[in-house]
């Protein structure tokens, strides 16, 4: 809406030389329904920007990343780069990660606290279920992108929408330096 009134005003502006004299108002009238309309459209959006910056971490995938061993601290390297880069990462885990580790069960307070994120931003996949169901639908309900070297080609019949390209952002470190296909 707020592009429409733009260029309805942009077009009284560029029309109001050629109004009759009694419509010399219009000018300075669509002056200001151009600015209101610029404000308007720049409020929308930042807020569709700020609506749609979540995204998603296949934590499961993305802690095998340097060297290929298990190490959180990958994870928390991935996780700075993507906050310095705006976005809301949300990370999803299978049961089984606390093993992989630290020997033991970690629940997704433990883990949210290990990684500097609120609980509500780390989730565990339950025991006998897999983590990529849980990403895919996360990722479908929010349209974010996921961030992992996953393909899922499990789940391509049940999540065809998701598993476009721009949709799965690959990555990993090549000589140390972290990088995304974003």
């Amino acid at each position: 809406m707020p592009y429409l009134l733009l260029l309805f005003s942009l077009g009284v502006y560029f029309a109001a030389p050629f109004l009759p004299p009694k419509f010399a108002f219009a000018r300075e009238l669509s002056l200001l329904f151009i600015v209101i309309s610029l404000i308007w459209g720049l409020r929308a959006w930042l807020r569709w920007r700020k609506a749609n910056t979540w995204i998603i971490v296949d934590g499961s995938n993305v802690i095998h990343w340097k060297e290929g061993k298990p190490d959180l601290g990958t994870l928390r390297l991935v996780l700075s780069a993507l906050k310095t880069a705006g976005f809301k990462p949300g990370v999803v885990f299978d049961a089984n990660v606390g093993y992989k580790l630290d020997g033991e069960y970690m629940n997704d307070r433990a883990l949210s606290r290990a990684l500097g994120l609120r609980t509500k931003q780390v989730m565990i996949a339950p025991k006998g279920t897999p983590a990529d169901p849980l990403i895919l639908q996360a990722s479908r309900d929010s349209k974010a992108r996921i961030i992992t070297n996953d393909r899922f080609r499990d789940w391509v019949d049940e999540f065809p929408d998701v598993l476009k390209a721009d949709r799965l952002v690959k990555g990993g470190f090549r000589n140390d330096e972290l990088w995304f296909s974003l």
